[in-house]
């Protein structure tokens, strides 16, 4: 991971958080400020690429008028069933309407495995629409309760 800082408390290693975002397929939880200083939370497809957490929304959407303004962020990827493991930590995002529908694409793949279904062409329809989220880190954890719930 490049310049990232991984907290000292984390589970994991940097090698170990890397894979985790590489296979989960789990919506990241993106947390921001909107400048009245209320929260969103906000649950969205990822993927990790790049040493970056990739989105896709559309650009009509609230998160993107909110990163627009201040790029900080939040976020966490866990899952709700047991064992509970997960990364979370903090960033900055960048918005790209450029690779937003490249994003979108590489999404589906990743979640609905191919693009035939309904909800696939659904979305693609759309893509020209979307805008892609470049969450840069600047610090992540990791917690694993595994050993602790005898399920590992």
């Amino acid at each position: 991971m490049a310049e990232v800082i991984i907290r000292s408390s984390s589970a994991w290693s940097a090698a170990d958080i890397q894979q985790f975002l590489r296979v989960t397929e789990i919506p990241v939880r993106l947390a921001c400020l909107s400048a009245s200083g209320v929260p969103l939370l906000c649950s969205v497809w990822f993927l990790y690429d790049s040493d970056a957490i990739w989105c896709a929304t559309p650009r009509s959407a609230r998160l993107v008028e909110i990163l627009e303004k201040d790029p900080r962020c939040g976020f966490e990827i866990a899952g709700d069933l047991m064992p509970y493991r997960g990364v979370r930590g903090q960033g900055n995002a960048t918005l790209s309407r450029s690779d937003g529908p490249a994003i979108l694409l590489r999404l589906i793949d990743r979640y609905l495995h191919g693009r035939e279904s309904a909800f696939a062409r659904w979305l693609i329809a759309r893509q020209d629409d979307e805008v892609a989220i470049r969450i840069n880190p600047a610090w992540l954890t990791s917690w694993d309760f595994s050993k602790r719930m005898n399920l590992q």
